[in-house]
Formats: C-alpha cells, structure tokens, sequence
C-alpha cells in the first residue's frame, strides 16, 4: 500500500489539498513555554557560552514525556558546549531517517540596549521579544514541541525522525561539525530540514508574498591583510606608509567585481521571483534570470545589495586596525576582509585574486578561518513536493521559491557530510523588519504559531503515518 507521503506528493501533482487526516493541530502552549524557558537560559558569550542549561531543561522535557535514555544523546566536543541529537523512532522503519535541525546559542545581547529584558521572554502588541525568538530558538522550540506531542499521541511514522540542536552555530559552527565528522551515526539521514534558513515574506502590509526554501548556502571565509613598516617619527612622513598602502588595497577590492556565476537554485530564485516582486525589480530579475555566468552581470546590479550578493561572491572589510602613537609613522595596518564565495566557486581563487590586489601595494593576504564548502542541494521532488503540499495547506497557492542563502548556518556541516538540507523555517517576517542579531529581536505571535502548525503537518506527512 503506497504511503501518505506517496499519496500526498501525487494530490499535490493533482492540484488537491491535503486530506483532513493530517489536518490535527499542534499544542501552542507547549511550544510557548518551551520557548520561554530557552530565552530565560542566557547562551551567548555573555552568558558564559554555556548550553549545559538549556540542554539539561530539554532533556528533563524528554524525560517526562517518555523519551528513553537511549533515545537521547547530550554530546559534544567541550563540556560547556554539549548538543542535544533526540531520536523518535519508528516501529517499523521503511525510510531513512530523517534530520531537522535548530542551534540553542544566541549572540550577545546589551540589556541596556533593549526596552525589554533580552533574556526574558516578553509579549506586547502581537510579539514575542527576546534574544533568540527568530534566532533560533523559536525552532528549537517549535521541534522539540512537535516530537514530545507526536511522541504522546503515539505517531507511527514509517522512518525515524531525528532532532539536531547544536551549540555554537553563532560562533565556531563547531558543534554540527563534530557530530557530522565524528558521530555520523546519530544524524545520519536521507536529508535535512533547518529550522534556520528559508521564510514567509511578508509585504509591508504583512500579507504572504512568497515561500523561500534554502537550498544552498554561501561559502564563509576570512581573510587579513597586513602592511607593515619600520615607522619612525610622524614629523618625516614617507610616500608609503603602512596605512597608506592598505587603504590603496582595500579601495581596490571595494571596486573590485567578481563574475556572476548563477547555479540551479540562483537562476530558479530569479526566474520566479520576479512573479511577486516589485514593479521596479522585475527588469533586473528578468535580466538575471538570463544572463550567462562569467560575465559582469545586468547594469545595475550593484546596486541592488541582496541581488548582486545572490549572482557573485562578494569581499568586504570589516575591520580594521593601525598605527601605535598618534605622532608615529604606523608600524602596522591591518584589515579582516568577510568573503561569502558562491558554493560552486572556489576559496584558493577568491584569495588569488584578493592577492593580486594586495601584492603591488606589499601587503600580505593570510587566511585566518578554515573554510567547509557546502554543495548546493538538489531539488528533489520527493522533498519539494510535500514541502510545497503542506505550504499551500496553510498559504494556499503561496509560490515556494528555492533561495541561495548570503549568509551561513549549521547547513553547511551537514551539506559538507554528504545529507542534502533545506531550510523550511516558515516563519513569516518582512524582509526589511528582521531583527535577528539586533535590538529588540522579535517574532510575532501570529509566526510562531504558523511555523510551529507547518512543522507539525510537514513531520507528519514526511513520516508516513496513518
């Protein structure tokens, strides 16, 4: 007998909506408290980038719920930074399993910054306020909810269906690498869903406009550039200081361009969203969603910053430091330029480049973080086809668009062992409103509860239950 899985991509081939058996509704409350709980454990640097509290507080959740010990593995590199892999098994496997993943750290937080507590979950005017609400604690949230509830609800699914939340996605990414390196066995997985990458855009009058679904992700890298010079007395200046020739080399890398270079995910992205985007945008989508790779790109594109990030791998300087006295020639200079290298591309051509700018000035270009290339994933009608079923359930006839991500997530480990990932966050934002990272980090009510709805009819349908 085929599957729900197998019946519901065929409906959704069909144009039919999804049969009212998978229509039961998650617990709010349940995700809720949980929530609270996470923001009040502080798991930034401030709070001693410490995630023993939180995971302690899950597994007790666990525990109550009647997760076995053997179910439940608290594990990482360091003490201070275990991950937390659960596991809801299945009586009778058919499928493999299946991984979805959040990370339980949050950046720094200045309490003195924010109108409301950062580590105190806080309601007012349709929001959730609190340092990890959009970032990611709300899908930490949202998974271990669903488990504990499909757990109670005895939900036999036909694979397992496998919970990842990592320690140190805002930091090191170490967390996910060790357990995609040196534990494969506890997320080994068909594929991936990440709670930390895709949305719901909204418009400015928070209606839907689109459903994004990360399928790949830029590539992150560091690199310093350094000048040096034997200094001396600021009175006798010389033509080339240290400072001087840092400048020339990073005036060059701002004017600098690399070629676009569109893969299956980026030309999808721009041949359908030009369908929902503003009037203005659509020339240049059109144009992108046509253009050759290799080449400098449509006119205009640079000054689109989200667009020419998607078509190019782009380098920036973001910091910067020079000099020792303020009446001496400066000894040193010194820049970090973030690169974001297009996963098809490679990080040795990025910094060739980067060099040949830096060489005529004597300044020396030295990688200073460790790169992990992340292949994009392929669109899989066996993932894009319930993904789109369960979206249309909710946002009927929404266009679910793949998205290459500018940014990096735990994805990157994951893509890098070889399991394909797909961001599915569903949470609805307005692009221009988001405020992870930043003052007053914020979801709405109305977002957590429609996530929290997805995920629960996603894991359903992907599991095959009856």
């Amino acid at each position: 007998m085929p599957t729900l899985k197998t019946r519901l991509f065929a409906m959704l081939m069909a144009g039919a909506v999804l049969p009212t058996a998978v229509q039961a509704e998650p617990d709010p409350a349940l995700a809720r408290d949980l929530l609270g709980e996470m923001i009040a454990i502080n798991t930034a640097p401030g709070g001693g980038a410490d995630t023993r509290a939180i995971v302690a507080m899950i597994v007790r959740r666990l525990r109550a719920a009647g997760f076995a010990d053997a179910d439940i593995s608290a594990i990482g590199r360091t003490e201070l930074l275990p991950n937390l892999v659960i596991r809801l098994r299945s009586p009778d496997p058919q499928h493999r399993p299946i991984l979805m993943m959040a990370h339980l750290d949050v950046v720094e937080a200045l309490p003195e910054d924010w109108s409301v507590p950062p580590f105190e979950l806080t309601e007012s005017d349709g929001y959730l306020y609190g340092r990890g609400t959009s970032d990611n604690k709300a899908g930490a949230a949202i998974l271990v909810a669903n488990l504990i509830q499909l757990r109670s609800e005895g939900f036999a699914a036909d694979r397992d269906i496998i919970v990842m939340l990592t320690a140190d996605e805002e930091s090191t990414g170490d967390g996910a690498l060790f357990l995609a390196n040196e534990h494969r066995d506890l997320i080994d997985a068909d594929f991936a869903l990440n709670t930390d990458g895709g949305l719901v855009i909204l418009d400015e009058g928070r209606e839907p406009r689109a459903f994004v679904m990360q399928t790949a992700e830029k590539v992150y890298v560091d690199f310093a550039l350094t000048a040096t010079d034997p200094g001396g007395h600021s009175s006798l200046p010389r033509a080339d200081s240290a400072i001087s020739r840092l400048a020339r080399t990073l005036v060059s890398l701002e004017e600098n361009h690399f070629s676009i270079n569109l893969n299956e995910t980026s030309r999808g992205f721009f041949s359908q969203w030009g369908a929902v985007a503003s009037e203005a945008d659509r020339p240049l989508l059109d144009a992108l969603a046509a253009a050759e790779s290799g080449t400098d790109g449509p006119e205009g594109l640079a000054d689109s910053p989200y667009y020419n990030s998607l078509a190019r791998t782009t380098c920036v300087a973001t910091m910067l430091q020079g000099g020792h006295a303020e009446n001496a020639l400066p000894q040193t200079a010194r820049a970090v330029v973030n690169c974001r290298v297009l996963p098809q591309e490679s990080t040795d051509d990025v910094q060739a480049a980067i060099f040949a700018m830096a060489a005529p000035n004597n300044v020396v270009v030295e990688q200073i973080s460790s790169v992990t290339p992340s292949p994009p994933s392929p669109l899989r009608p066996d993932v894009l086809g319930p993904v789109t079923a369960v979206a249309h359930a909710i946002w009927p006839d929404l266009p679910v668009i793949p998205e290459l991500s500018t940014g990096a997530t735990d994805g990157a480990f994951v893509r890098n062992a070889g399991i394909p990932v797909y961001g599915v966050s569903a949470i609805a934002e307005n692009p221009d409103d988001i405020r992870a990272h930043g003052r007053d980090e914020r979801i709405s009510v109305s977002a957590f509860n429609g996530a929290l709805d997805y995920w629960y009819r996603l894991t359903m349908t992907l599991g095959g239950g009856e």
